[in-house]
């Protein structure tokens, strides 16, 4: 079809319609109105009186949806507009400005001296729906307004905040890092399962030659009496190979650290020393198949034999199999079983015996049946198996009879008197392993936030119009994902150097307090690695997706860290009663009636009463003040504890069994336990920053600890408007501040990444310095 539109670029156009030059150019860019939008705006310039009529049949000629001007057309009327003699400061504060200053510079007719046309060109511009500044600018082809972002305020070396956080052991840190990078331990991703699972098990034996497999071990056995240090090393070995991790966990911390923690002289002078040096590998076998993390009542018995002096070590039934045990499949060959000891037809309860499952050439023993588990989700370096056992004998001395033992009359004999503390006694044990997959976890992440910040300072994509494109760490939605989970990250850091400090001061006492944080912070230092490793791989998009940046392993190898040690879930409750009793050995058999009553009483007399000023106040000064925030997360913990009580002791006092009360409240208990981690992981953050060595690392920390403190009230609102703790202007108030601080903190993010000192060598060439 041929147009018969008259052309509107010089010398046809009519001078009075020059000032709407820019609208028409608007109107038809990158298709920014609908047909139904464009046939509006015609109606209203139909209307218009402002135009001779001749003119307004030009111009809706030119605006007619089925004949648009063609691309020549429209860059002629750029062309014309911008060859004029503007200035950008004043000529693009809008559309119309823009066209009116066109119109002067062309000293064009028309009725543009009367205010009324000019009022009635401006609400033709508002129609469009647009910036009219930012569309000024566009069709002007002039330069976006400067950003307003605050420059990035002095940080200090990233050095000096490394050295901060891990004045910890930090030459023991310090050695190991240094090793990560050593041909033995750099595993390329990709590896065939066989290949990987020897690489990983040359890798450890690597590890064990320089002394920090026995490191927990006392130096008569070759190690250094060391245990907290042997967290140290597991939380920096986290930088690396998860795979290497986990196997070097298995033999030295569960194998070795079962003989250390649970047998006595003759198990370790037999036994330590080799397990230290992989001359012994070893299995830890706990877990049974049909009962989870329901160790008091697993299956397999060692049933004591008075002729013989033997146990004889059974698995009644399939389901009774050992499960997922690391180094089963193929190199261990001495194993801590646990099982149930009979003896005299009476049931113990549950204790650690030792039980070779392979020769010394690697194979597998009579009456042992092991199955490899095969390929996994992640961790394909851990040889896991299941272990199944047909009447294996072994002799009585392999009974680790640290807290019970039978004697040479074949009487069992325990100082604990009660079975249920005697089975909590010996599980107490697996508070290093709590304590290392936290720290484990919070390395990970640390791993996943340096390369993702790293990644979005440097990406560069769109941008406003006519100007540079942006680093995308610029963009409130990504600081709103990164940063607040750094801010976390941080927090966790603190809280779990805090729980590796208090380990070592208390390792020969009893700890009931300690082995409750372990277990909350190994739960939630654990799912939030989970969530930060998935925001961090988004946050790098299609890079994030390729094996060689990390990510596909770190999402993989940590996900099983949320049941490792015992299922999330499941220690949350642990946590929960905990804190609901007084006594930690009546923590396993739910009877929380004294506790529980005394708790539920004080809640009847009084929740803590609201100050209606404090619950209404939202300046930024209170909002960020670290004082309302260890008050906010101390009186939801509190709250939230008391109310759990009242529901448990309704539900007791009406007659329903404990164990059934207890699960009618699972929900409340596991918000309970969440509420006590942040609260742990708050005070460490507040500890951290006032410890900080300068002024300025403290005010960054304190930044980033007000992040997370509030963040963590944003993702709860829900429960502090309906407790009243908070009314909604200052809910409203405490996300905008998150926002705010979102911002503030992702100018220094890449300064607190770099802190955390993860060896260049092992971030991929993406992001490396």
């Amino acid at each position: 079809m041929t147009s018969t539109r008259s052309p509107i670029a010089p010398p046809g156009m009519p001078p009075e319609l020059l000032p709407l030059l820019p609208i028409i150019l608007t109107i038809w860019s990158d298709g920014v109105l609908s047909d139904e939008e464009l046939n509006a705006i015609c109606e209203r310039l139909d209307d218009a009186r402002v135009l001779p009529e001749e003119s307004r049949r030009i111009l809706l000629r030119w605006l007619d949806p089925d004949d648009p001007p063609s691309p020549d057309e429209l860059a002629a009327m750029r062309g014309r507009l911008r060859a004029a003699p503007l200035d950008p400061r004043t000529a693009a504060r809008s559309l119309t400005d823009l066209g009116l200053a066109l119109r002067a510079a062309e000293d064009a007719a028309g009725p543009w001296d009367d205010q009324a046309a000019v009022d009635w060109l401006r609400e033709l511009e508002s129609t469009l729906g647009v910036l009219g500044s930012e569309a000024a600018r566009k069709q002007l082809g002039a330069s976006p307004a400067p950003s307003a972002h605050a420059p990035a305020r002095p940080t200090g070396e990233s050095a000096a905040l490394h050295a901060f956080h891990d004045e910890y052991r930090e030459d023991l840190r310090a050695e190991v890092a240094a090793l990560l990078t050593a041909p033995e331990l750099v595993l390329e991703p990709g590896l065939p399962s066989g290949v990987y699972r020897e690489r990983v098990m040359d890798a450890v034996a690597f590890l064990a030659r320089r002394g920090l497999g026995a490191l927990a071990y006392p130096e008569e056995y070759g190690g250094r009496g060391d245990p907290s240090g042997a967290v140290a090393v597991f939380e920096t070995l986290a930088y690396g190979d998860l795979s290497v991790l986990v196997k070097y966990g298995v033999q030295f911390g569960l194998f070795g650290g079962s003989i250390h923690q649970l047998g006595t002289e003759r198990h370790h002078g037999t036994y330590l020393a080799r397990a230290g040096t992989l001359e012994l590998p070893g299995c830890y076998a706990m877990t049974e198949t049909g009962h989870g993390s329901n160790v008091r009542d697993l299956e397999t018995t060692a049933t004591y034999d008075h002729a013989a002096r033997s146990l004889i070590v059974h698995t009644p039934t399939e389901r009774a199999g050992k499960d997922w045990i690391g180094n089963a499949a193929l190199h261990g060959r001495l194993a801590t079983v646990f099982a149930r000891l009979v003896v005299d037809d009476v049931d113990h309860g549950v204790h650690a015996i030792l039980v070779p499952i392979r020769s010394d050439d690697g194979e597998v023993l009579p009456g042992v049946r092991i199955e490899d588990r095969g390929l996994k989700a992640g961790l394909n370096g851990v040889d896991n198996g299941r272990i199944w056992f047909d009447g294996v004998r072994v002799p009585v001395e392999n009974l680790l009879d640290r807290f019970a033992r039978i004697d040479e009359d074949g009487r069992y004999r325990s100082p604990i008197t009660s079975s249920g503390r005697r089975f909590f006694t010996m599980l107490r044990t697996l508070v290093a392993g709590r304590m290392s997959i936290a720290a484990a976890s919070v390395s990970a992440s640390k791993v996943a936030l340096t390369i993702a910040v790293r990644y979005a300072a440097g990406r560069r994509q769109f941008g406003p119009e006519g100007g540079e494109e942006r680093p995308i760490l610029g963009y409130t939605a990504l600081q709103r994902s990164l940063t607040p989970r750094l801010a976390q990250c941080l927090g966790l850091h603190f809280a779990v150097r805090a729980l590796q400090r208090r380990f070592a001061a208390t390792e020969q006492e009893e700890d009931p307090e300690l082995e409750g944080r372990a277990a909350a912070l190994k739960a939630y230092a654990s799912d939030h690695c989970v969530d930060t490793v998935q925001a961090c791989r988004e946050a790098c998009g299609g890079q994030g997706y390729l094996a060689e940046n990390r990510f596909s392993a770190l999402k993989e190898d940590t996900d099983v860290f949320t049941t490792f040690e015992g299922a999330n879930l499941v220690l949350y409750q642990l946590v929960a009663k905990g804190l609901l009793s007084r006594y930690k050995e009546e923590m396993g058999d739910l009877t929380f009636w004294r506790a529980v009553k005394t708790l539920g009483e004080r809640a009847e007399i009084s929740l803590t009463e609201l100050n209606p000023v404090v619950t209404r106040r939202t300046d930024p000064s209170h909002l960020r003040d670290p004082s309302f925030h260890a008050a906010a997360f101390d009186y939801r913990e509190s709250r939230i504890l008391r109310s759990a009580a009242l529901r448990l002791r309704g539900r007791l006092r009406d007659g329903m069994e404990s164990f059934e009360a207890v699960n009618e409240v699972q929900d409340h208990l596991v918000s309970l336990a969440k509420a006590h981690a942040e609260r742990i992981v708050l005070e460490a953050f507040h500890e951290g920053c006032a410890r900080a060595p300068t002024p300025g690392m403290s005010e960054l920390l304190s930044d980033a600890a007000a992040l997370f403190a509030l963040s963590r009230m944003e993702a709860d609102r829900g429960w502090f408007l309906e407790s009243g703790y908070l009314e909604p202007q200052k809910s409203k108030a405490v996300r905008e501040q998150v926002t705010a601080l979102c911002r503030e903190v992702s100018e220094c993010a890449e300064h607190l990444v770099d802190g955390f000192g993860i060896p260049e060598a092992l971030l991929p060439e993406l992001v490396r310095r």
